[in-house]
């Protein structure tokens, strides 16, 4: 059955409910439950996402602590993928999608703390759209990209410029960079597809101790939404729960003169028009083990 006052619209065998904002929730007694915003409070609801509309059950939630949400099975990202931020950091346009990826250790909520690791000397912000897949699909043509689509939410792509780009560090990759634990907040909630119109013309921004520092349009993107489902999908299966992080425009702090990075204290706020804030703070590493790496390696 769907639920009251909802509508649904068949997309490629997806049920995807009209105007939802899906978040997921640790309640006052420390059950982790997806939830549907309603009425400035948060609803219980029953189901999976991906298996299904959700059914909101209207009992409204005490929420002790805002997850990610979604519940991420994968995560791809693009990288240099506006043409101003590739602008501002002096590189040519790529003739395809660079793709990375993210672990799910990576994934937080807002509100959580980021730990900014000991060995980073260069941690950097990255407001992105974050497209959720609510159906696995796979080798998808362009004009039918959009079908499998969940929803969006909001990610801050958190990086480690030191890492990322001093090959005596990590060989050139950037895996080691941008995977450490907390480094891809996502929310506060999943818009569901039906609610944004179009995902090509968001406003984006990212806001340092107050500071506005990014302030872009998804109609700068190299390659737009489709184009990134479509790429990431030849002769690869995109399961439901996969989230594709399309990039970061132009307003990085390693594209400031001179450059600016975070520091433990630093308060983020990304922002995607349509979808919400997502509110972050920088804190110290609370750890003094001796790992084993080469900090001679580096360039400070």
């Amino acid at each position: 059955r769907m639920a009251a006052g909802l509508k649904f619209r068949q997309v490629a065998s997806l049920f995807v409910p009209a105007a939802m904002r899906i978040v997921r929730f640790v309640d006052d007694q420390g059950v982790t439950s997806y939830g549907i915003e309603a009425n400035n409070a948060v609803n219980y609801a029953e189901g999976c996402p991906y298996a299904g509309p959700l059914k909101d059950t209207g009992k409204v939630a005490k929420v002790s602590q805002l997850l990610s949400p979604i519940d991420c099975t994968t995560m791809f990202c693009i990288g240099l993928n506006y043409r101003k931020h590739a602008d501002e950091l002096g590189l040519p346009y790529p003739k395809n999608p660079i793709v990375f990826t993210k672990v799910r250790g990576c994934v937080t909520g807002p509100g959580a703390d980021v730990v900014k690791p000991r060995i980073v000397n260069k941690m950097d912000w990255e407001v992105e759209l974050a497209v959720v897949i609510g159906k696995d699909c796979k080798d998808v043509a362009e004009a039918d990209a959009l079908k499998y689509v969940l929803g969006y939410t909001v990610a801050n792509d958190l990086s480690t410029r030191d890492w990322q780009k001093q090959p005596e560090l990590a060989g050139g990759q950037w895996t080691y960079s941008k995977n450490f634990d907390g480094f891809a907040p996502l929310g506060p909630a999943l818009v569901t597809a039906d609610e944004i119109s179009d995902p090509n013309n968001l406003g984006l921004k990212t806001w340092i101790n107050g500071e506005l520092m990014q302030d872009s349009v998804t109609s700068d993107l190299i390659f737009n939404v489709q184009q990134c489902i479509s790429f990431l999908s030849i002769g690869n299966t995109l399961p439901a729960g996969t989230v594709i992080l399309t990039g970061t425009p132009f307003g990085v702090g390693e594209g400031l003169k001179p450059p600016r990075f975070l520091a433990p204290g630093d308060d983020m706020v990304c922002e995607v028009e349509g979808i919400g804030r997502l509110q972050n703070k920088v804190v110290a590493d609370p750890s003094d083990v001796k790992c084993y790496h080469n900090p001679s390696a580096a360039k400070l």
